[in-house]
């Protein structure tokens, strides 16, 4: 299918500008113009109750941001973490997301302000993220969730922390996760790359470029590649993983790398739900409200969501 109109007025808008793309910018430049771009004046969608609080952990204090929704008695807890190359976004960039999440699927969203790359590099973001699902399981109680109902999740590059931490829980035998929601996640190294890398690596504000750019941000130097939890389409063992929902699109470098991951859970005999959207570029759940897809691709979460918990 053609790039689709609105995809399509996103790319010409870049091209437009004439700014240098925010790989080519100092990072805090880079992470303000995201900020510009996501931070919304707007009044935010209303839910049952927003609480910004904070996981301990051996560094220092993890910010989280509760969103409850409208209601009475116990919720299904999904522990959201936001996309942007490991490098960039913030709690405040993925809000009104969150947001429509809580709403749409009736659950508790916990948003994680985990540590950033390139200050902190792998595995620090894995490991917050782990901690977060730690946290929120043994704090269920205090925000009235359901422990038996735990789902994590994420756009981009936290999608990816979502899927590891789903193998780090398997592999330490910790917790129990019910349920993964995996948006066009980044789960292998650019180099050699697939063939959507060179379909799309070039002329779309997420492209090659700028993963060079997150993964050199993100990775230390001398990283094992076979490692699976940096890169987990290299994993060796895809079972005893938790259902999943994976979602792609057809002008994204990272499409058939996520496509790949969600056949291999498959294959392992994982309860998969995969959806490709036509003519979309990475990053429509952001662009929600201006792209059907992008809501179509969160009303599709919340609907896997409330399927799984039979609601």
């Amino acid at each position: 299918m053609p790039l689709d109109p609105v995809a399509k007025k996103i790319v010409d808008i870049a091209k437009e500008s004439g700014l240098p793309p925010v790989f080519a910018i100092p990072v805090e430049e880079a992470r303000a113009r995201m900020r510009a771009s996501f931070v919304t004046t707007e009044t935010p969608e209303p839910v049952g109750s927003v609480v910004d609080t904070f996981v301990p952990c051996e560094w220092g204090n993890m910010g989280i941001r509760i969103y409850t929704p409208v209601g009475e008695g116990t919720f299904p807890v999904f522990v959201f973490f936001h996309g942007g190359g490991w490098t960039l976004n913030s709690i405040e960039t993925h809000d009104s997301v969150c947001r429509r999440i809580t709403n749409l699927s009736e659950c508790i969203v916990i948003s994680v302000e985990y540590r950033l790359a390139p200050e902190y590099k792998y595995p620090a973001a894995n490991d917050d993220a782990y901690a977060a699902v730690e946290w929120a399981i043994a704090n269920v109680d205090k925000f009235t969730g359901d422990p038996r109902k735990i789902i994590v999740g994420g756009d981009s590059s936290g999608a990816t922390q979502a899927a590891v931490v789903c193998m780090m829980a398997r592999d330490r035998g910790t917790f129990n996760i019910s349920y993964q929601v995996l948006v066009y996640p980044p789960t292998d190294y650019y180099d050699p790359g697939t063939k959507s890398y060179i379909e799309n690596g070039y002329g779309y504000p997420i492209g090659r470029d700028f993963m060079v750019w997150v993964w050199n941000n993100f990775l230390p130097e001398g990283v094992n590649l076979n490692d699976p939890y940096a890169f987990p389409l290299r994993a060796k063992d895809f079972s005893n993983l938790p259902p999943a929902i994976v979602l792609t699109g057809e002008f994204d470098p990272l499409r058939d790398e996520g496509e790949e991951y969600a056949r291999k859970l498959q294959e392992a005999g994982v309860d998969v739900e995969l959806k490709r959207y036509d003519g979309m570029l990475h990053g429509y759940i952001m662009q929600y409200r201006i792209m059907h897809q992008g809501q179509d691709a969160l009303e599709r979460i919340a609907a896997g969501i409330k399927k799984q918990f039979h609601q």
